[in-house]
């Protein structure tokens, strides 16, 4: 069995029931899985300050100079700003008897924390403003997505996904979030079934738009700079070819075919049109896509596959290997793989420094029965000279 898909035991039927549904999104959304109204939060959030949560927070250097720090429970995804120099880091706190999250705010070159904002909802996924200036920041679990403005440290806004809720009567579940800076919009991908994408406004939340019929369990969102349009893979095995002006689907590819595939993240080689897509459970393997007919034109060697990153300037694939507990460095001309490092138990997220020259990504633990992280996971530092 999938285990996103396992069932708590030992509990009454309701709060199982309630477990079971929270531990299938919360799985989903860590693989790497009408209108709404846009709430104002009060601008009360705490600033970055001291003290951390009391987590272990030590550094070792591993492997060829890897840098690698433990830091809390429940990370999901990291980005780096080149705006103010900062790395951050999204944690759901995924603890017994705890609530709300953590924005870590990290050294980018040791990784020490030098900030923290504690938030009321869990957080999983993140996007930056172009000016760096606004964190977007996808609360899965608790169905929202927040804006938090970076100079200030305080939340500004938030968006509850209330009124959409799939053929079961559950709510979704935001996952990935990216900014369209052209339309200054965001586009947010739901895990349900069916999915659907909403269109949200960057400046004020407020719900545009909200593209249905998109599959099982809406995963990875990506644009692609050259032609213009958004890209959307899903549980179902497709990539979904969206016209951002009229928020339509154009195409529906399934690469693999009729094989049962849950596709989850994608990368781009805008010079080659070349889409990459990575299938942790089913295929296990890292697809290479015309962006243009969705023909399958190979696949990436190395197995199992979650995170994945393309670096132009070095012409190199970054992909977690969540089972195999490594990364591998490809190249994305030889499809070789240049180089494997280890990080385990179980790397998830990527994120590329600002003058590109290191690596990060999220380590975290396996889940217990009850959906918790059973360990400190932690965050690795790469660098790629």
């Amino acid at each position: 069995m999938h285990p996103t898909l396992l069932r708590s035991a030992g509990q009454p039927a309701t709060t199982r029931a309630r477990s079971h549904r929270a531990g299938v999104l919360s799985g989903l959304l860590a693989l790497g899985l009408a209108t709404a109204a846009a709430a104002a939060e009060p601008a009360d959030a705490p600033a970055f300050a001291f003290p951390l949560p009391a987590e272990p927070a030590s550094g070792a250097v591993v492997d060829d100079g890897v840098l690698y720090r433990e830091l809390t429970r429940g990370i999901y995804e990291v980005v780096s700003n080149p705006h103010d120099g900062a790395l951050y880091v999204a944690s759901a706190l995924s603890m017994p008897n705890v609530t709300g999250g953590v924005i870590y705010r990290l050294d980018p070159e040791t990784l020490q924390p030098i900030g923290a904002m504690h938030t009321d909802l869990r957080n999983l996924g993140m996007t930056l403003s172009p000016d760096g200036k606004r964190l977007f920041v996808t609360n899965s679990l608790d169905h929202a997505l927040t804006a938090i403005d970076l100079e200030s440290s305080k939340v500004v806004t938030r968006l509850h996904f209330t009124e959409d809720k799939d053929e079961k009567g559950h709510r979704y579940g935001p996952r990935q979030v990216i900014y369209d800076a052209q339309r200054d919009v965001l586009y947010v991908g739901a895990v349900g079934d069916p999915a659907v994408i909403w269109v949200v406004d960057a400046h004020t939340l407020e719900l545009r738009d909200t593209i249905r019929n998109a599959g099982r369990w809406v995963t990875g969102l990506l644009l692609h700079p050259g032609n213009g349009d958004l890209y959307a893979a899903n549980g179902s095995g497709e990539i979904l070819r969206i016209d951002p002006d009229s928020r339509s689907i154009r195409q529906r590819f399934k690469p693999a075919g009729d094989t049962p595939a849950i596709l989850l993240n994608m990368a781009l080689d805008a010079g080659s049109n070349r889409l990459y897509v990575t299938d942790h459970s089913g295929l296990k393997t890292t697809l290479i896509v015309d962006a243009d007919d969705g023909r399958k034109l190979g696949e990436v060697a190395g197995g199992d596959s979650m995170g994945i990153l393309f670096n132009a300037a070095r012409r190199e694939l970054y992909i977690t290997h969540r089972e195999q507990g490594r990364v591998s460095v490809v190249d994305a001309d030889t499809l070789a793989e240049k180089r494997s490092v280890r990080a385990g138990p179980n790397p998830n997220s990527l994120a590329l420094s600002a003058d590109g020259k290191a690596l990060y990504v999220t380590v975290k633990t396996p889940f217990t029965s009850s959906y918790t992280a059973s360990g400190v996971e932690s965050i690795l530092r790469i660098p790629l000279d």
